[in-house]
């Protein structure tokens, strides 16, 4: 389900997954597929870790990231869940052939 929520965002943000629910920032935003594919590739990776665990790995990739770069940006950029996202958001189908757990690839590079 697709949700638009102006005020949630911070900066350049424009789009959140938190399950069940994609946020956007304006609802021209709907139109993106490759924002939305994006973000139901979070859906997936949140589904796969069952939710909470997701959130739990996500900010503390992001926390140790940032202490890592001293960069909280550059930190973001580099965790796991979102460089699978942001490598394959252009890949309309990607969800379909996507294996399980395809994020844990993109940890350690």
């Amino acid at each position: 389900m697709i949700l638009v929520f102006r005020h949630f965002f911070y900066k350049n943000y424009v789009g959140l997954s938190l399950w069940p629910f994609i946020f956007l920032k304006n609802g021209s935003l709907r139109q993106d597929d490759v924002l939305i594919n994006h973000e139901k590739i979070h859906l997936r990776q949140q589904q796969e870790l069952l939710i909470l665990p997701f959130y739990m790995l996500y900010l503390t990739e992001w926390l140790l990231r940032t202490v890592w770069y001293l960069d909280s940006y550059r930190a973001y950029q580099n965790i796991s869940f979102e460089r699978e996202a942001y490598s394959h958001e252009h890949e309309l189908g990607y969800l379909s052939k996507r294996k399980s757990f395809s994020f844990i690839k993109y940890l350690c590079r």
